[in-house]
């Protein structure tokens, strides 16, 4: 029953992406030498295979030329690998010093990729190849009309990238085909980004997926011989890409545009390379017969030759044909065969000079080819331009096959057998799409500006008044605290007025923590020296109570660095810290200033975190020099014995 093959199509199509998920999760940690071998095994094993794929492509879908196929296969085996050979694909795969950004690639997922009929075996060997290039696994979706000869394709392009290392399952293609599982294909979860290659019905639903597609639609293509050009190469590069695979491709020629004043040559040429002009007898019942009523190409005339369509149609050609050309009067439903036919049928059009041959050239883009190609033959340089600037199309190819051209086989564009037609035929992107359009790129940045909001407003010359919160000064809190130390010095100050001890009196900022004198400011130049200072080699509580109650400072000897002395007097504990480059003084007493405070201002000059009357150091911890402290709960005690060891810490 059909549902039953329906279901089954469904069926498989999820356990193809599910298993190539799970190849790929494997295949995605793969370097860059690995995955360069599996790519380069798949693509030589495709280059030994192509005639065979040719002929069962002809074989099986009665479409193109086999000799024709024969190239394709070859250059999506050999000229699209070495494009992609040297493409890194994995880890940083571009580096910007200058402005210390690095781009690291990552890869999809598994791509979804669904082959048309009337290239089937070149687009399948593409896509595996750049999907293997880009570290993503694919599963194909045949058409019915080429299952045969892309299962084969793929059969021994899996075969060739498991012998070289990749993953059981990593490259699928459906064996069920039907079109309930090409949309299940699309929008599985599994899936990560599509390949469609097709009509516009396929495109659609591809965009519609939910999924990230790249989808290529139809191509009517105007080739434009402008009146400076070599007509005899012009008109062979016409005839040629017409003729090619019987025009199967969608960037080949579908309208031939010339200049009036070379209309003459151009005909002779075209008569001349194989072309044969119908009459407009000829061409209505061609129209009827190779158009459908929905404006689509007849299946039966696709991909067939000039010789084939005639007989079918009913009219003799001669031997040698190679093109039906057919002499149009304009563009649009009124003119069935202004559309793209799939097939070695060329549109004829004679217009008065460029800018003329410039519209005509958009009126046949627009009915069915926007964003495509366009090809346009000329030795004016000035008008080439003049048409690549003015045209909605993507590609256009100057003095070649546009069929050639625009796949990148005759030109530089990048070789590629799916073509981008950008926002124009509704597409993702304009580019011939290669593994990069199937990686996603991170981005490494660091800093290489400094964030000022308020320099900011004055470089970019703010007009308006400045209301919002502005961001505080990028200075470090221990920079922030020993670079104001007045408010520190104020603070200790009044805690001792607070406990009756008469202050020092201030000499400034720098004063209050220097060991070191300072020459008298109202001593004139005659007085005598100030007597040298004498380090003391140990200081007793007397001596403290008697440089405070002076507002002296008492000098340590550098010996006793290493060492932090504690003073305590009734409930005020004071700590005498010493440096190896200078002496220091730390007076602190619980609630005078917060711990914070103290310990930003003295860690950055090797002191201990002063106590608070709250966390006490006991003796054995300060003779050891140790940081740690007392637990709360022994608080009272060690308060306790603080006191009953004053006078033994005098007497060390």
């Amino acid at each position: 029953m059909v549902s039953d093959k329906d279901l089954r199509s469904i069926q498989q199509a999820r356990d193809l992406v599910l298993a190539a998920h799970k190849a790929w999760e494997s295949y995605a940690h793969s370097s860059q030498e690995e995955v360069d071998r599996i790519v380069a095994a798949s693509a030589a094993a495709a280059s030994d295979a192509s005639y065979e794929l040719a002929k069962l492509a002809v074989e099986e879908t009665g479409y193109g030329v086999v000799e024709h196929k024969f190239i394709k296969n070859k250059f999506a085996a050999e000229d699209v690998y070495a494009f992609i050979r040297d493409m890194k694909t994995v880890g940083i795969i571009r580096e910007i010093p200058e402005r210390k950004v690095y781009e690291i690639a990552e890869p999809v997922g598994v791509v979804a990729a669904i082959i048309p009929s009337t290239n089937p075996t070149s687009t399948a060997i593409y896509k595996i190849l750049i999907s293997l290039k880009s570290r993503n696994g694919i599963v194909l979706s045949p058409h019915p009309a080429a299952k045969n000869c892309i299962l084969k394709t793929t059969e021994i392009m899996k075969r060739a990238a498991i012998a070289a290392g990749a993953p059981e399952g990593l490259v699928a293609c459906l064996s069920e085909v039907s079109l309930q599982a090409t949309q299940e294909l699309m929008s599985h979860r599994r899936t990560s980004v599509i390949l469609a290659t097709g009509g516009m019905g396929l495109v659609r639903a591809a965009y519609s997926s939910g999924k990230p597609a790249f989808g290529v639609g139809p191509g009517n293509v105007p080739a434009y011989v402008e009146s400076s050009a070599d007509v005899p190469k012009a008109v062979r590069d016409i005839i040629t890409g017409k003729s090619y695979d019987n025009g199967t491709l969608c960037c080949s020629e579908q309208a031939l545009i010339c200049d009036r004043a070379i209309e003459r040559e151009v005909r002779e040429q075209v008569q001349r390379q194989g072309g044969y002009f119908l009459s407009k007898e000829q061409a209505a019942t061609l129209a009827q017969v190779a158009v459908l009523p929905s404006r689509l190409a007849n299946p039966e005339i696709v991909g067939k030759s000039a010789r084939f369509i005639a007989d079918k149609v009913g009219f003799a050609v001669p031997e040698g044909t190679r093109v039906l050309v057919v002499e149009l009067d304009g563009v649009g439903r009124d003119y069935p065969l202004s559309i793209e036919k799939l097939s070695p049928i060329l549109a004829f059009y004679v217009v008065k000079d460029w800018k003329e041959g410039c519209e005509r050239a958009k009126q046949v883009l627009r009915y069915g080819g926007m964003g495509h190609t366009l090809s346009i033959h000329s030795k004016n340089d000035d008008i080439i331009r003049e048409f690549a600037l003015q045209k909605p199309a993507s590609r256009i190819v100057a003095n070649s096959p546009a069929t050639h051209g625009a796949v990148g086989f005759s030109t530089g564009l990048a070789p590629a057998m799916t073509l981008g037609c950008g926002s124009y035929g509704g597409n993702i992107t304009s580019d011939n799409i290669t593994p990069l359009h199937l990686i996603n790129v991170k981005r490494l940045a660091y800093e290489i500006r400094a964030v000022d909001v308020n320099e900011a407003l004055d470089a970019y010359g703010y007009p308006g008044e400045i209301t919002a919160p502005q961001t505080p000064s990028m200075v470090s809190p221990v920079s922030s605290v020993i670079g104001t130390r007045a408010p520190l010095e104020t603070r200790v100050a009044s805690f001792l007025e607070s406990r009756g001890v008469t202050p020092p009196r201030s000499r400034g900022a720098d004063a209050s923590f220097e060991g070191e004198s300072e020459p008298a400011t109202n001593a004139s130049s005659s007085e005598a020296p100030a007597p040298a200072v004498v380090a003391l080699e140990f200081v007793s509580e007397d001596d403290v109570r008697g440089a405070v109650s002076d507002g002296r400072k008492l000098p340590v000897s550098p010996r006793r660095s290493s060492r932090h002395q504690r003073v305590s007097s009734g409930t005020t504990t004071i700590f005498l810290c010493g440096c190896e480059s200078k002496t220091t003084w730390r007076l602190a007493r619980a609630g005078a200033f917060s711990p914070m405070d103290i310990d930003l201002c003295l860690r950055p000059i090797g002191c201990f975190l002063l106590l608070q009357e709250a966390c006490i150091r006991t003796r054995a911890a300060a003779e050891r020099g140790s940081h740690r402290v007392a637990p709360a709960r022994r608080l009272a005690k060690s308060a306790h014995r603080a006191r009953q060891r004053r006078g033994a810490c005098a007497s060390r």
